[in-house]
This record gives structure tokens, C-alpha cells and sequence, in this order.
């Protein structure tokens, strides 16, 4: 399949997407192997990753895409949904970079440290740079895997604690948090409730991959 067409919906004053894709895949060839290759069918969702990561404010407001917000990406299981999130960081500037972190781990980490681990992907969540604090921005990676786990007796929905105290430093501090799901609006509310759900409406934008698309681990 070509790597990519210059349609007119992809272009951009900030890049050029067809150099992108090609190095997206030779970046995603160098982490995943040899077998790792860019779909057509994904374009429009690269697009417009690639638009809200690198800023490009003519095509956030063309696509409703709000540069102030995180990026919530769902999507069947295998369509893509972590590489994607993890490649693009390569290409980010820095003070726009996230890391990765699967809510699994998450969930590992309380069950053996206990509630510190949310003051640590919450209010313990800033980083230096250039002499100045500033947030670091996360993406939680297959949010909705983790169980609640018991602390001492107690249990906790702990990517609920997170994400509610990193809504807090989204509105005083403007902390970017990024989320990748198998799951749909109603599903994520039943996990985390609605006051969750509510927040995450606030402080992220929606892209989608579609229900058919291909499971790229076959």
C-alpha cells in the first residue's frame, strides 16, 4: 500500500505530512521491528495527532481540535492506539513531550508503595526545565485494565484519584494528560464514575479510530 497521498484535507503550514509519516515509520521500524509499517487507513488520525502536537492552530480550529486540552484516543484493541501515542513524542518539542506509562504499572505500583503513587502522577508531577517548574504531562496508557487494588485493607480506584487531582493542575496549571482506551464513553463511566467522565470531557479532546479498523498485530 503507498506510504501516503498529499490530499488536500493533509496539508498543513507547520509540516509536511507525507515526510512525517515516512518517519514516523522509520521511527516505529527502529522500536518495534522491521515488521512495523504506517496504514493508509490511518492517516486522518495521524493527521491529526500530528496537528495537535506540533500546534498547528489552523488545522486545530479547521478539525475542533482545542491545543489547550490532553488527546483521549480509543480505539478497538490493535488498531495502534500506544505506538502512535509513544512515536509521536519523538517529534514533539519539548515542553509539549509526554511519557508513557501503562495504567497497569499504575496499579502494581500502589498495590507496593500505596497512596504516594498518586501525589506522584498528580501534584508531584512537574519537572525543571530552564530553572522553572513546570508540569509534566503523562500519557496513561490502556486506561481501564487496571483493577482496584486494596491498600492495607483498603481499596482504591486509583486512575479515578489521578485523574480527578490531575484535572486540579489542568485548570491552575494548565498539565496536559493524555489517555489511550479500549473502551467507549458509557464503559469509562461505569469504571470511574461520573464525576470522572465529566472531567475527562474537560480537559480532553476525543479522536477515534473506527470500530473496523484492522488489528495491526495480526
Amino acid at each position: 500500500m503507498p506510504m501516503a497521498t498529499d490530499q488536500p484535507k493533509y496539508e498543513s503550514k507547520v509540516f509536511n505530512f507525507p515526510e512525517l509519516l515516512s518517519a514516523l515509520e522509520r521511527s516505529g521500524k527502529s522500536v518495534y521491528g522491521s515488521h512495523f509499517k504506517i496504514y493508509e487507513e490511518d492517516h486522518s488520525i495521524i493527521f491529526k495527532l500530528l496537528v495537535y502536537f506540533l500546534r498547528d492552530e489552523e488545522n486545530a480550529t479547521r478539525l475542533g481540535i482545542n491545543l489547550k486540552k490532553g488527546i483521549l484516543l480509543t480505539g478497538p484493541v490493535g488498531c495502534g492506539k500506544t505506538s502512535l501515542m509513544n512515536l509521536v513524542r519523538f517529534i514533539t518539542p519539548v515542553e509539549y513531550q509526554h511519557v508513557m506509562i501503562s495504567t497497569r504499572k499504575i496499579s502494581f505500583e500502589f498495590n507496593r508503595e500505596g497512596y504516594s503513587i498518586i501525589e506522584k502522577y498528580s501534584t508531584g508531577s512537574f519537572k525543571m526545565i530552564s530553572s522553572e517548574w513546570v508540569p509534566r504531562h503523562y500519557c496513561f496508557d490502556d486506561l481501564g485494565i487496571e483493577n482496584n487494588i486494596k491498600y492495607f485493607g483498603n481499596e482504591c480506584n486509583v486512575m479515578a484519584e489521578i485523574l480527578l487531582s490531575r484535572y486540579d493542575l489542568f485548570i491552575t496549571h494548565g498539565m496536559f494528560t493524555h489517555i489511550t482506551t479500549n473502551l467507549n464513553s458509557s464503559e469509562l463511566e461505569g469504571l470511574y464514575g461520573n464525576r470522572v467522565r465529566s472531567r475527562m470531557r474537560s480537559m480532553l479532546n476525543l479522536i477515534s479510530f473506527g470500530s473496523e479498523v484492522s488489528d495491526k498485530r495480526n
